[in-house]
């Protein structure tokens, strides 16, 4: 207690002392959100009308966009379904196989982990077979120890990047207490080969990176006539990286890299993979500046069609490996003031 008899509330000094008390302040705000939810103050997400993308933006002829619907329909025998999921700042993709199995790529941050878990189950995953974490990046990776332990796990990949944050320590602790082994992805793994169906990494395909996005490890999906390129935060080196391999970039669905970033999405890259869709995962308002308005122009020359989960919203693309339909899933109804401040928190925290 202090002369007056409050509580005493002790504030943490220096820059270790003013994580704890962000830390405790983020805690406790999660507290409050949690409560919040439970009073029924947030509106249920729904599904919004099915978007079409630009055909003449691609070069991939046999894939086009399917027709316009009322929302997002059940996963149909022999589809595949890919869902960006609206993370806020940071990434977290599912992929549903068609043939049963699952991957995810990355759990978004810290915060997003109690939402994609819920997310997968509303699209009744009861499995993750492949387990992706792109690179140590708080918000990549951040949610992944929160969905661990929901789920039985198959095989779970991760690059040679590593970092001292607690928050990549307590994912590796998650790992170990599922009592699960790590394979590591570089370029050349092949994830899984079926038929039409494969994914394989294009990168990384060097070591000692200086900056950790370049350790991103990068997937290139494909379903028949139809391709997605997941790029994680990889940056120009990667990029020319993997144009120099020599392997096929192509793809009808880009997830940007590094959230739109002017660091990433190079003319050349960009010209190989020729894609007819793209995808931003970021966050409203985020301190980064993120999309950058070159990248935003750079695609817009290029003829893509651009979805955000910022304007848009988890965004899902259904393919029957020759058509791609895309949905897009309004936000969550979280208080934007609120959303807004546990963004600027977490950053501030935990940085990009």
């Amino acid at each position: 207690m202090n002369a007056r008899g409050f509580p005493a509330f002790k504030l943490f000094t220096g820059m270790d002392g003013r994580k704890k008390t962000g830390r405790l302040l983020l805690s406790l705000l999660l507290v409050f959100l949690l409560l919040l939810s439970l009073a029924g103050c947030a509106q249920p997400s729904g599904s919004g009308p099915s978007q079409s993308g630009n055909p003449a933006a691609g070069t991939r002829q046999p894939v086009s966009a399917g027709a316009a619907g009322s929302g997002l329909q059940s996963l149909a025998s022999g589809e595949m379904r890919v869902s960006v999921i609206d993370v806020g700042q940071g990434d977290s993709i599912l992929v549903q196989l068609p043939d049963g199995k699952t991957m995810l790529v990355d759990g978004g941050p810290t915060v997003a982990g109690p939402n994609v878990a819920a997310y997968l189950r509303r699209r009744g995953v009861k499995r993750i077979d492949y387990l992706v974490a792109t690179h140590p990046h708080e918000d990549h990776i951040g949610g992944l120890p929160g969905v661990l332990p929901q789920f039985p796990i198959g095989q779970i990949f991760m690059t040679r990047g590593t970092t001292n944050t607690a928050t990549f320590e307590h994912l590796l602790q998650g790992i170990k207490n599922k009592g699960l082994s790590v394979t590591t992805a570089r370029a050349g793994v092949v994830l899984f080969q079926q038929g039409t169906l494969q994914a394989v990494f294009l990168a990384p395909s060097s070591s000692g990176y200086k900056d950790l996005n370049n350790w991103s490890a990068v997937i290139r999906l494909q379903y028949g006539n139809a391709a997605f390129l997941l790029t994680g935060d990889a940056q120009a080196q990667s990029e020319q990286e993997m144009l120099a391999s020599g392997a096929n970039l192509r793809a009808d669905v880009l997830k940007v890299g590094h959230h739109g970033s002017a660091t990433s999405t190079g003319p050349a890259f960009l010209r190989a993979v020729a894609p007819r869709f793209a995808v931003i995962s970021v966050g409203a308002g985020n301190d980064y500046g993120h999309p950058h308005q070159v990248t935003l122009n750079k695609l817009q020359q290029a003829g893509v069609q651009v979805y955000r989960t910022d304007q848009d919203g988890t965004v899902v693309f259904t393919t029957d490996g020759k058509q791609i339909r895309v949905d897009c899933l309004p936000r969550q109804a979280v208080p934007g003031g609120i959303r807004g401040f546990v963004e600027w928190l977490r950053m501030r925290l935990f940085g990009n």
